[in-house]
């Protein structure tokens, strides 16, 4: 009768173990899925800023926009006719 006493009390301290094991463990799942969403949203946001930058520069670089820079701020111009050169090899 006393090993049955004993057998059931060292049941019962793994059982508890264990609970407290998957007790533990669904908590650190639920840290880990927590930082996951967490990066999910800045990996979104991130995307959206991406693709603003792209779009802010396609359209600093389109050819109107260098040429108006071009010829605003630099004062270039495109040669006249008469004074352009060909060279044909």
């Amino acid at each position: 009768m006393n090993w049955q006493l004993a057998g059931i009390g060292v049941l019962f301290v793994a059982v508890m173990a264990s609970a407290l094991a998957v007790i533990h463990s669904k908590h650190q799942s639920r840290l880990l899925f927590m930082e996951l969403q967490r990066e999910v949203n800045l990996r979104d946001e991130l995307n959206i800023e991406w693709g603003k930058l792209q779009l802010e520069q396609s359209t600093w670089a389109t050819h109107g926009r260098i040429e108006d820079a071009a010829s605003q701020r630099l004062d270039m111009r495109l040669p006249d006719s008469r004074t352009t050169v060909i060279l044909l090899e």
